[in-house]
């Protein structure tokens, strides 16, 4: 098989590949789910390591709010993202992930809950009454009728009054995309070029711009405060002795079944569906996963590695140890050579396409433009991704039949099941 190799967009992105390796006879389902699990501690321990530098450079910059500690704090954002998104494959097979998960990366988000927004975002919603509820400037805020007191921005309140306030998804208020909205501002170039342009100002308390500069950088903190303990938790919920990894390794065939549920799930219904075939279809830039910073295209090519990975069992940390082990590729290469060298090469084909995506990203346009009405070339590199991803979970699903796993449920999305609904 091929290794992938990926840097972030702040380094080089170099092509990924899958290493060639000979399948191991000796191989049985239950090794695989435990190196499955011994991963999936890796992932969520890198995706901590560099969320604690996102915390250490988000320090520097509220001490200095200058550009460059604005720009090293959003370079330190963009390298958190990258191990972290090649979690997202442990999502769908494993309750215990996917219950945690909004806490730290749900999306899209109504962003005036938050902070000040400009007259285009308007300043109502029919579905959110916390639309532009802005908490950042007011200190009590209405939540179903009642005034809330929102004068202490703490890690507590964000987590257990502002997120999901008023039972709305999209009053979220915590994980990435909300520290990343408090880092970029909004991106108001719609399909044009450039991404979200907040000033270093906007938290300088000496000349402070837009108002409650204080308020914002509390904010901010508290945010980053929490991606840090919800990272930690998962981290130890994927140790050997965590409730993830008993989980999983209870039952090798279960086990099995998780990871290829993760991996089909995250492919069709998720990715290829919800994240990337919607706003293709809508040609809409806000259906865009890190909309503020423009970064979509480097979250899509991770989420692919990560899948990838799920197959080959092998995983670059992010101090370039390399991972390896018993893998779905060994129990199905021992199986049956044939499906294994399809599922192979559709994974390789498929990364091929986000990489010429991430290529574009970094030398051409970014992805908001990529999905413009009219941009044939940016639509066509988009969609090469979305039918890579789907050609593969039809691979997935015979890998699923070829390890007699029974019926498995994969998510699935109107986007590419009935896309007549999304236009209703």
């Amino acid at each position: 098989m091929k290794l992938n190799t990926f840097r972030a967009a702040v380094l080089a992105i170099a092509p990924a590949a899958l290493l060639a390796l000979p399948a191991h006879a000796e191989t049985d389902a239950a090794a695989v789910v435990k190196h499955y699990a011994d991963v999936a501690h890796a992932k969520y321990e890198d995706s901590l390591t560099t969320a604690k530098a996102l915390d250490a450079a988000i320090d520097a910059f509220l001490k200095a709010p200058t550009d460059e500690t604005l720009k090293a704090a959003r370079d330190a954002w963009i390298k958190a993202r990258v191990p972290y998104q090649q979690t997202e494959v442990y999502r769908f097979g494993n309750p215990i992930v996917d219950d945690w998960e909004g806490k730290i990366n749900s999306w899209p988000l109504d962003e005036g809950l938050i902070d000040y927004v400009d007259s285009s975002y308007g300043t109502e919603s029919d579905e959110n009454s916390l639309y532009v509820a802005n908490v950042i400037a007011n200190k009590t805020i209405k939540i179903d009728g009642k005034d809330v007191d929102a004068s202490k921005l703490t890690p507590e309140f964000l987590s257990g009054t502002l997120a999901e306030a008023g039972g709305i998804e999209a009053n979220v208020a915590t994980g990435y995309h909300a520290i990343e909205f408090l880092l970029w501002g909004q991106d108001l170039n719609g399909t044009g070029p450039g991404a979200g342009n907040r000033p270093a100002t906007d938290y300088d308390l000496k000349n402070c711009t837009h108002g409650n500069c204080d308020r914002r950088a509390e904010y901010l903190k508290s945010a980053s405060t929490l991606l840090v303990s919800d990272l930690q938790e998962m981290t130890d919920n994927w140790k050997p002795d965590g409730a993830a990894t008993k989980n999983v390794e209870a039952d090798p065939k279960a086990g099995l079944v998780a990871i290829l549920t993760g991996m089909g799930s995250l492919s069709y219904g998720e990715l290829a569906g919800e994240r990337m075939k919607l706003g293709l279809l809508l040609h809409d830039p806000e259906e865009e996963h890190d909309c503020f910073s423009d970064n979509t295209y480097n979250s899509h090519l991770n989420d692919a590695i990560g899948i990838a990975a799920a197959y080959t069992g092998d995983y670059t940390r992010v101090d370039g140890t390399k991972l390896a082990g018993p893998s779905l590729h060994d129990l199905v290469a021992a199986k049956d050579k044939a499906l294994d060298a399809e599922m192979e090469g559709k994974l390789n084909k498929t990364l091929d396409a986000m990489n010429a995506m991430a290529k574009r990203g970094e030398t051409v346009e970014k992805y908001d433009q990529m999905i413009a009405e009219g941009n044939k070339e940016g639509n066509a590199i988009v969609q090469a991704a979305i039918d890579g991803l789907i050609d593969q979970t039809k691979s997935i699903q015979r890998v699923i039949a070829a390890l007699d796993l029974g019926t498995v449920q994969l998510e699935g999305s109107d986007s590419l099941d009935n896309p007549n609904a999304v236009f209703k």
